[in-house]
């Protein structure tokens, strides 16, 4: 087995352990994990899968990592300014008499040192450690808020890539259709049995056609250019044959929609959200504020040591012993109208403010939740009767009329005719399926609930 080959099956292992131990299409926990970078040989040769792009495209991602980082920020510098202030020494002479400024001429004359040593006002150190840890939880859990969105919009890319693919199909089968009628009608012409506005109007059709397949590669292009924003640019250039899907495995989310039909059980499921979860931690700071500003109406204590050397002697002639001074500083907050006042209402409104952003935000995602529910289910219905009522008609109707072309009863103009209906409706059908799936991944964003083997099941069934 030459190394080309073994390159594919490594990374091809590789990337099945990240899909699987990532948080990509689980969206239950979306933990941050560090993903080993491929080579960009494997990445090139081998034909991604969903799970892969995701796994890939959560490791690429920068605004991601600018997030993490921010968080480690975040907590390091809070945790340094909730610590004691640096102490204070002190070094210098004292009582040196002016006309000899000699040390030993005068007992009072001294060489001292000091340490002066602050406390920070109650348990301001602990709120302030406590504050630094809830401020890097939030801005971790916008990185988890991130995951969210590449997911999804990964996903999304994917689907309507699926869909794109699946329409070009249908679209030059109907090319096909429309070839062979304007075939006929250019023999019937030539024959004298029909008429020029017949064949211009079939060449019209067709020009029309055409112009729907360049539609086509153009957003596929454009769709593939989306991928390339954490793929890169050189997989673009050399990646043409990815193979998408319009439809992947929804069966847990449906369980969990079917588990939480109420209100009051999907409120729960949105406090889930890293973006709730962000500003509840963003609430717990403000919160934690509060209890730091009330600190502020404690006094601060210092402790000062000083130890000062004597080199003179004392009246009776012998050595004068050193000294020692102790101080205990007290600071006193008398006047708090102007400053303690004003900083506790201040973070009394950021409270407030806080609990406000989270309930708009809830309020926000909970009608999200419910308008996309509700789409879903009349996708789905509009879904169930194409398959069941439309599709089928549509099959009768082209098979009464290849009957009644062999019976010289229809045209084989009539036969392109239904031909071409029925690959519209099998279009439209195409085209609800995968905004039912676009839905739903909308849904899974806002409730974070997937299966991690959804797309891998989707997968196979498509194969």
């Amino acid at each position: 087995m030459d190394c080309n080959v073994k390159a594919k099956y490594n990374f091809l292992a590789l990337s099945l352990c990240l899909a699987i131990g990532a948080p990509a299409l689980a969206h239950t926990k979306l933990e941050s994990q560090v993903i080993q970078t491929a080579s960009n040989s494997s990445l090139l040769e081998s034909t991604l899968t969903l799970e892969q792009i995701i796994a890939i495209a959560l490791q690429q991602d920068a605004s991601r990592e600018q997030l993490f980082a921010q968080s480690q920020a975040t907590l390091s510098g809070g945790k340094a300014k909730a610590t004691l202030m640096d102490p204070t020494v002190k070094f210098g002479f004292g009582g040196v008499p002016v006309d000899s400024f000699r040390l030993d001429q005068d007992p009072m004359s001294n060489i001292s040192l000091g340490v002066m040593q602050k406390f920070d006002r109650g348990d301001t150190i602990e709120l302030q450690t406590s504050q630094a840890e809830q401020q890097s939880q939030a801005v971790l859990q916008q990185a988890k808020a991130r995951e969210h969105d590449v997911i999804t919009t990964v996903t999304a890319v994917w689907l309507e890539l699926g869909y794109n693919q699946k329409a070009k199909s249908l679209l030059l089968q109907q090319e096909k259709w429309l070839k062979q009628l304007i075939n006929n009608q250019d023999s019937n012409y030539a024959l004298g049995i029909g008429e020029s506005q017949d064949v211009i109007a079939a060449q019209l059709k067709l020009s029309q056609l055409q112009q729907k397949l360049v539609s086509n590669a153009q957003v596929q292009q454009k769709l593939t250019a989306q991928l390339s924003e954490w793929l890169g640019r050189e997989w673009q250039a050399k990646n043409s044959g990815l193979q998408a899907s319009n439809q992947l495995d929804w069966h847990d989310l449906q369980q969990t929609l079917a588990a939480h039909s109420t209100a009051q059980t999907r409120y729960q499921l949105l406090m889930r959200h890293p973006v709730i979860q962000s500003l509840d931690s963003s609430l717990a700071s403000a919160q934690t504020q509060v209890s730091i500003a009330e600190e502020a109406y404690a006094p601060q204590f210092g402790v000062e040591v000083m130890y000062a050397h004597r080199q003179a002697n004392n009246m009776r002639g012998e050595p004068a012993p050193d000294m020692v001074s102790a101080y205990i500083t007290l600071d006193i907050p008398l006047y708090t109208g102007s400053k303690q006042d004003k900083s506790l209402e201040a973070a009394q409104y950021q409270v407030g403010a806080a609990k406000s952003q989270r309930d708009a935000w809830l309020a926000r995602m909970g009608a999200q939740l419910t308008g996309l529910i509700s789409d879903r289910d009349h996708l789905q219905h509009r879904i169930s009767h194409y398959q069941s009522h439309l599709l089928k008609q549509a099959t009768a109707q082209l098979a009464a009329v290849e009957r009644g072309y062999q019976n010289n009863s229809a045209s084989f103009g009539d036969i392109v005719t239904s031909s071409l209906t029925q690959i519209t409706i099998e279009l439209e059908l195409e085209r609800l399926i995968t905004d039912f799936n676009l839905t739903n991944n909308q849904i899974a964003n806002l409730i974070g609930d997937y299966s991690s083997t959804s797309i891998t099941k989707a997968e196979r069934q498509e194969k």
